[in-house]
């Protein structure tokens, strides 16, 4: 995501692009059928008290049982202290289905099998690629410089088992739901928010708490129209980050941080469409105005649906 240098809360809001739900016209249909070949194409402005500093844009290719999703943008500017840079991400991944606990609707999650991501900042561009094997980083490796300085002394060491059950910045909040719920449940329910998101972007680990805030609507400029789900979200740093970061300090355990979601239409999965981080000078803010999703093939029809 952008500006991984300066700390896991910009990395994930910019990774995620926040990145987001469709429903091209009107509230995206959930439904029981299988994953459709699907296209999610979505663009975010990044704000800072109302002043554009940046963008992203976030491709999402959703399949039987792959994904794929990649990620660019740049953000610059007096007021972009919290995201500044510009670069690129992307991951390659399995989709992943299990029955639920209770036997009563089966799980869907995603699990990256390879990250890449190219991040430049002052000039200076580093490179970094992993490989995951059931939610443990297998291989790290990255160009960027050795600094023996007593800053990067002082980061908190990132050990063998913080690579262990995590996931990376992009895939993370591409959330799975139950593809059946409870009746008179939709699937937006406040139980889907209650979930703690392990992430680990290569050089820092860290935690994404999200818990129910409120549910909501939102119209956007092009693509999704609907309901969403708004989430609280407290970063709890792990390993990899300095002990002395201001952004750490100030947003490590804040919680009146906030993300919002929306389905994705076709699948099982939902997205964030906006993040709201307040700051000591005012709201940084990345919202979705284009958020559309283009089915690459028909769903096969079901035997109910099939012609006699």
């Amino acid at each position: 995501m952008i500006a991984r240098t300066h700390g896991p809360i910009a990395s994930s809001a910019a990774s995620l692009t926040l990145c987001l739900a469709l429903g091209i016209g009107g509230t995206a249909a959930w439904t029981n059928t299988p994953f459709a070949d699907t296209r999610v194409t979505a663009h975010y402005a990044i704000t800072m008290v109302g002043v554009t500093i940046g963008q992203i844009s976030w491709v999402i290719d959703i399949g039987a049982g792959t994904y794929k999703t990649a990620a660019s943008g740049k953000a610059s500017g007096a007021l972009s202290m919290l995201v500044n840079g510009e670069g690129r991400i992307a991951t390659t991944g399995a989709i992943v289905r299990s029955m639920a606990e209770n036997g009563a609707a089966e799980e869907v999650r995603l699990a990256p099998s390879f990250f890449s991501s190219n991040v430049t900042e002052d000039g200076e561009t580093v490179g970094l690629q992993m490989t995951f094997n059931n939610g443990t980083v297998k291989t790290l490796r990255s160009d960027a410089p050795i600094r023996e300085n007593m800053r990067e002394a002082a980061r908190i060491p990132v050990t063998e088992a913080d690579r262990h059950g995590v996931s990376d910045p992009l895939t993370a909040m591409l959330i799975g739901i139950p593809p059946t719920l409870p009746p008179g449940q939709g699937v937006l329910t406040p139980a889907v928010c209650n979930r703690l998101l392990a992430i680990y972007d290569g050089q820092r680990r860290y935690n994404l708490a999200l818990s129910y805030k409120h549910a909501d609507r939102l119209t956007i400029e092009r693509g999704y129209a609907g309901p969403v789900l708004v989430c609280a979200v407290v970063l709890q740093p792990i390993a990899g980050y300095r002990a002395d970061s201001m952004l750490v300090k100030y947003a490590g355990g804040q919680r009146d941080m906030e993300i919002w979601f929306a389905p994705i239409a076709g699948t099982r999965l939902i997205a964030p469409v906006r993040l709201l981080m307040p700051t000591m000078i005012g709201t940084l803010e990345i919202s979705a105005d284009r958020f559309e999703a283009v089915a690459l093939k028909p769903v096969p029809a079901s035997p109910a649906q099939a012609p006699h």
